[in-house]
């Protein structure tokens, strides 16, 4: 049977709580809603959501602590919301664990539209799930799954298998977000082509790269914290990198095989 779409609103604010869970019920989540940080984060690993909305000024523990804690026990897709347009809140967030962010008042049916893209994005990454486990050879090399192989990308010691939902660097496990799995996919899967800030947004949202449609400077900002944020936990480096290069004032790309 398949599982049931799930979200939990961590909101201190009855009005924009009551809405969110309008939104979310039409998108059709079970939906469980809090005013706390610590109470969402139990909320979060109770119920095993797919998508956490998470307010930034709550009465005990503020968004970034408590987006830091689910963090710990949740894959949970992040959205965070705050009325605040610093971009410095913006950073704190996605440096927090959050994937993405959007900023109050918000259109609901703005909001249900983001939902419902993050949803088909979850729902490609998610639902050709195996139990399989990434290889590796005693010398090091990569080793095709089996079954796997349409599955699996290997970079220079880097094993990703989208089938699993996994991420090995060297043998060992590394947890990414859902975001920082999806921009990993797309730069490995581009195959050294270059992949620009605002084809990333638009391949975030899951529009197509040549859509068109507009991407703001605050967004391709949070592409470049979400990338390195992915490099801080692959141990990647901008001077020398071994997966992901820094193409200066255009976007992205993976490196050569070593």
């Amino acid at each position: 049977m398949t599982k049931p779409r799930t979200a939990v609103v961590v909101e201190d604010d009855a009005d924009i709580r009551g809405l969110l869970e309008v939104v979310l019920q039409q998108s059709g989540f079970d939906v469980h809603s809090t005013d706390s940080g610590v109470s969402g984060v139990e909320m979060v690993g109770f119920h095993d959501p797919d998508l956490v909305t998470l307010d930034i000024g709550l009465p005990d523990i503020d968004g970034f602590e408590t987006a830091r804690r689910i963090r710990t026990i949740s894959d949970a897709h992040i959205l965070m919301l705050t009325a605040r347009a610093d971009e410095i809140d913006t950073v704190l967030g996605l440096e927090s664990g959050a994937d993405e962010y959007v900023t109050k008042p918000f259109r609901p049916r703005e909001l249900r539209a983001r939902v419902d893209a993050i949803m088909r994005r979850r729902t490609n990454h998610h639902g050709t799930q195996q139990n399989t486990v990434p290889l590796e050879s005693p010398s090091g090399d990569e080793v095709e799954a089996p079954g796997d192989a349409d599955h699996v990308r290997t970079l220079n010691g880097l094993v990703m298998n989208v089938a699993t939902y996994s991420v090995h660097v060297d043998g060992e496990i590394v947890n990414v977000t859902p975001t920082e799995f999806t921009l990993l996919d797309l730069l490995l899967g581009a195959r050294g082509h270059i992949r620009t800030k605002s084809d990333l947004v638009r391949r975030l949202r899951n529009e197509d790269s040549d859509a068109g449609t507009f991407v703001a400077a605050a967004d391709e900002r949070s592409v470049e914290v979400h990338v390195g944020n992915l490099r801080r936990k692959l141990g990647d480096s901008v001077q020398e990198p071994r997966w992901i290069e820094t193409v200066r004032g255009v976007g992205y790309r993976s490196v050569n095989r070593h």
